[in-house]
């Protein structure tokens, strides 16, 4: 399982890199259209939402007494609706400021590296006890993988679709 997670978050981040590679500088703090996140903003909020993955595997945990990815249809059949706009808790909206596209790509190869390191160092059917997402039960190792993944592949279609309108002439 732990190398098909690993295969999983570097094809992700391969992908989200690529789109982000595109735009330029100046591109990646420009509103792109009215009520839109800019793509530095995006990647900001990926950046959130993925962060801190080793303190949560590293606190309480519980071994799992079902199907250690029982929640992953549901995760992604949600967040790889792209027909539904959803709202980001506060806590994961990004600040509205001007973005390094520089640091923000440094940022996201710590995100990756984290998530490998946790991939091959945890047991991935534990349950995780210090945090859960709001409207979901308590997530397994591996279905937080999972949900850093699907989440960041939704960010990474909603970048490619800014991409397009920025540079549509």
């Amino acid at each position: 399982m732990n190398t098909d997670v690993q295969k999983n978050i570097v094809e992700t981040f391969k992908k989200l890199n690529e789109i982000f590679s595109k735009f330029s500088e100046n591109e990646i703090n420009q509103i792109p259209f009215q009520g839109s996140w800019t793509p530095g903003q995006v990647v900001q909020h990926i950046i959130l939402a993925c962060s801190g993955y080793p303190k949560l595997f590293g606190g309480k945990t519980e071994k799992t007494t079902r199907k250690p990815d029982e929640k992953i249809k549901d995760i992604e059949g949600l967040f790889l609706n792209f027909s539904i706009k959803m709202d980001s808790p506060v806590f994961l909206i990004p600040e509205k400021k001007e973005y390094s596209k520089n640091e923000l790509s440094l940022e996201l190869l710590r995100i990756e590296s984290e998530l490998l390191d946790c991939a091959e160092k945890y047991d991935l059917t534990l349950t995780c006890l210090d945090f859960q997402v709001p409207g979901f039960d308590k997530f397994t190792m591996y279905e937080w993988i999972d949900f850093a993944l699907v989440h960041t592949q939704r960010h990474t279609h909603q970048l490619n679709t800014i991409f397009q309108y920025l540079t549509k002439l």
